[in-house]
C-alpha cells in the first residue's frame, strides 16, 4: 500500500485482491465466492469506476440480505438451451458470473443459451458478464430488474430499479461492450456519495416529498430519476419485463430478476465474418469527420479498456476509510450456506 494523501491510498492489483478476498472470507464467504466477487470489483476499479470498485464490497458486507439464510445456486427448470436458476439469496456478482458460464456452455453446444435468475441481489457491473461471453466468441445480452430506486416520469416515489442493460460483441480485437443504466444516476454511486458526504449532480434525484435534491441521503429516502425522461423509462420497462421472464414477478418487493443470453453469430453469419464486418463498421464510425476541438470519436467501452490497461500497471487509488473498513472486517457475520 502506498499513501497518496492523508485520505487516499494506492493499492496494486494483488494488494486489492488480497484485501477484498480476506474481508469477504471474514464475513462468511467461501474461497470461490470471495475471489469472484473481489475480481469483479477490482476490474470495475481498473476500468475507472471507483464507486463500483472496492467501496462496493462495503455495500455487500452491510447488505441486509446477507443476514438471511443462504443456499447454493439451484436449477429449478431447464431445457437444452435454457435454465431458470434460484440464486439462493446469493450476491449477484458471484451468481451471475456462474450464469454467464452456463449461458456460454449452452450456446457453444446449441447455438443459443438463456439463463434466468431470481433470489439474488447486487449484480454489480454488467459489462464484465457480457465481456466474458464475447471473449468466448459469442454475442452476449444481460438485463437486470432490481429493487425500487427510480421514480417513473412525473411520479413522486420510487417504483422500479436502475435496470441496466449490457451487450457484448466479439470483434477482431477487444470485445465491443455496451453497458448502461436506465436511471439518471446509478444507485451504487449514490451510496458512494452518501458515504463521502458529497452532493449529487443537479437533476438526478428527488427527496421523499418529490422535490429535487442533491443530498444523497435525502435521495436514498426519495428516488432517482430516469435518464432521458420517457426514453430511459421505456428501456427500464423493457428490462423490467425481462425480469419477469426471470421470475422477478414472484418477488414484488425486491424485483430482482436477471436474464443472461449468449448467442453464436454462426446462427446467422460465420463468426470470422461477423468479427471482420463488425470491426470494419466500428472503424468506419470512429473515422467520421469530427467537429472542431474534438480529438476523437470514442466508442462505448473504449475509455474503460484504456483505463484498465493503464491501471493494471499503476494500481488503483481508494479512500483510506474504505481500506481500513475492509482491513478491519469482522469475523463470521454471515449464516452458513445451506
Amino acid at each position: 500500500m502506498q499513501t497518496i494523501s492523508p485520505d487516499r491510498v494506492r493499492l496494486t492489483v494483488d494488494e486489492a485482491r488480497t484485501l477484498g478476498i480476506n474481508a469477504l472470507k471474514k464475513t462468511g464467504f467461501d474461497d470461490e465466492q470471495a475471489a469472484v466477487i473481489t475480481d469483479h470489483v477490482v476490474d470495475a476499479a481498473l476500468c475507472g469506476y471507483e464507486y463500483s470498485g472496492m467501496p462496493k464490497l462495503l455495500n455487500v458486507i452491510e447488505h441486509p440480505n446477507l443476514r438471511q439464510p443462504r443456499r447454493r445456486l439451484t436449477i429449478v427448470h431447464e431445457t437444452p438451451v435454457s435454465a431458470q436458476v434460484d440464486g439462493g439469496n446469493s450476491c449477484g456478482m458471484y451468481a451471475l458470473m456462474r450464469a454467464a458460464e452456463m449461458a456460454i456452455e449452452r450456446a457453444q453446444k446449441h447455438g443459443f443459451g438463456v439463463i434466468g435468475m431470481n433470489n439474488s441481489w447486487m449484480s454489480g457491473r454488467g459489462a464484465i458478464f457480457v465481456e466474458t461471453i464475447a471473449r468466448a466468441g459469442l454475442i452476449g445480452l444481460h438485463t437486470v430488474s432490481a429493487t425500487r430506486y427510480v421514480a417513473p416520469p412525473g411520479a413522486a416515489k420510487a417504483a422500479y430499479g436502475t435496470n441496466p442493460l449490457s451487450f457484448g460483441f466479439p470483434t477482431e480485437g477487444e470485445p465491443f461492450v455496451i453497458d448502461l443504466g436506465t436511471s439518471a444516476f446509478m444507485a451504487t454511486d449514490l451510496q458512494f456519495r452518501e458515504r463521502r458526504g458529497e452532493p449529487l449532480p443537479e437533476g438526478v434525484a428527488i427527496d421523499k416529498d418529490g422535490k429535487p435534491t442533491r443530498d444523497a441521503k435525502a435521495a436514498r429516502a426519495g428516488a432517482l430519476l430516469a435518464f432521458g425522461g420517457y426514453k430511459g423509462f421505456a428501456l427500464a420497462m423493457a428490462a423490467q419485463a425481462m425480469g419477469v421472464f426471470a421470475h422477478a414477478g414472484s418477488d414484488q418487493e425486491g424485483n430482482y430478476g436477471y436474464i443472461m443470453i449468449a448467442m453464436k453469430p454462426d446462427l446467422l453469419i460465420p463468426l470470422a465474418d461477423y468479427r471482420k464486418q463488425l470491426s470494419a463498421t466500428l472503424a468506419r464510425i470512429k473515422a467520421t469527420p469530427r467537429q472542431p476541438g474534438v480529438d476523437e470519436i470514442r466508442l462505448p467501452g473504449e475509455r474503460s479498456l484504456r483505463e484498465r490497461a493503464q491501471r493494471l500497471g499503476e494500481g488503483i487509488v481508494i479512500d483510506r476509510f474504505v481500506y481500513e473498513a475492509l482491513a478491519n472486517a469482522r469475523e463470521g457475520q454471515l449464516p452458513p450456506l445451506g
